[in-house]
């Protein structure tokens, strides 16, 4: 299993940004344990709605905040507080933001480093987002857009959980400037073009070609990173279509992904037979997805790819990821050196 230091990617293990960590449905007033760039977190949803991330370990004892059933500040009903938490074993109680504000038995001061990390999250499609930056920072850029959600013509999309990979995120992000696996790997034919744009910390790929099997007819696709977890992918076609991948590090080398596909139908307000279509097509998307899964999973990392003319801009992608590695002060240095546009070779628009 490979790691972020055999990549040489930056001087941090795991990337700072945006990533799911589950499904909207999944955060409840129970707390519930998730691991996810290398530790235990604790995950809930406070009496106002607002879902919370912290820390899994008390700094009192080391007690964990949400794997008990016996204490009685779990059986009568004071594990959550409003949107506080707290710890089963002496009911120390902590914020939101991880702060202790009560200690219930002692009159003394609350110490200042009676403290547990916490993490901001949003929901966005149905999932929860959480954002990791390892100089704790907020967050310097936003969620991408998602009108489709709001707007009743769409089918909105089901959360295929695909499970962990062991595969460094690196070999994942290459897939956006790798134009050759497309006709092997997902059936392309008669590319038109396939071209690249970064800017700052969005990649792109935008690809015309047709399918041996989907369609004879060319279909538009514009893929995009929105930083280093969260791809969308538009396609235009008889049923348009967005599809989200996401990753999320586990532990160094180790990842955890999500694959969902948002379905426009040809009505103003998609009906029951739409949403059937729009599950099938999903499916069709889940499977072409797991044509990648299934390289990834069996390939020994690729430190250094041996490039040949018409493989695609992979030492730029690489370079645009780094940013996700370095101190934020440096990520300038890495867009700088990765902005721009790039047209890969071999196709019917620009061939060799």
């Amino acid at each position: 299993m490979a790691k972020t230091a055999d990549y040489n990617i930056g001087e941090y293990t795991y990337p700072r940004g945006w990533f799911m960590i589950a499904e909207s449905a999944e955060a409840t007033i129970k707390p519930t344990t998730v691991k996810y760039f290398g530790e235990e977190m604790v995950m809930y949803r406070g009496e106002s709605g607002r879902v919370v991330l912290v820390e899994a370990y008390c700094p009192h004892m080391g007690t964990h905040l949400a794997k008990n059933e016996t204490s009685y500040v779990v059986m009568e009903g004071e594990h959550i507080e409003g949107d506080s938490i707290r710890c089963p074993y002496h009911g120390w109680r902590f914020t939101p933001e991880g702060v202790c504000d009560e200690i219930p038995y002692s009159p003394a001061p609350i110490p200042e480093k009676a403290c547990i990390k916490s993490w901001p999250t949003r929901e966005w499609g149905g999932c929860i987002f959480m954002w990791y930056d390892p100089e704790n920072m907020a967050p310097d850029y936003d969620l991408p857009e998602l009108v489709e959600w709001e707007d009743e013509a769409w089918v909105n999309w089901k959360i295929d959980h695909l499970g962990e990979l062991d595969c460094h995120p690196q070999e994942i992000i290459d897939n956006m400037a790798d134009k050759a696996h497309l006709p092997p790997i997902h059936g392309s034919t008669n590319m038109e073009y396939f071209e690249n744009e970064i800017n700052d910390h969005i990649i792109i790929q935008r690809l015309a070609a047709g399918h041996k099997t989907l369609s004879d007819d060319v279909m538009y696709n514009d893929t995009w990173y929105t930083g280093p977890g969260i791809l969308l992918s538009r396609m235009l076609g008889d049923h348009p279509s967005l599809m989200l991948i996401t990753h999320t590090p586990i532990e160094d080398g180790v990842v955890r992904a999500w694959h969902a596909l948002l379905v426009k139908s040809q009505n103003d307000v998609a009906t029951d037979e739409d949403v059937v279509t729009a599950r099938a097509y999903q499916e069709s998307s889940r499977l072409a997805f797991l044509q990648d899964f299934e390289i990834w999973t069996h390939k020994r990392p690729c430190f250094q790819p041996m490039q040949v003319v018409g493989d695609g801009p992979f030492g730029k992608a690489r370079i645009w990821y780094q940013q996700f590695y370095h101190p934020r002060d440096k990520a300038v240095e890495f867009q700088a050196k990765s902005n721009g546009n790039y047209v890969t070779k071999g196709t019917s628009r620009d061939p060799f």
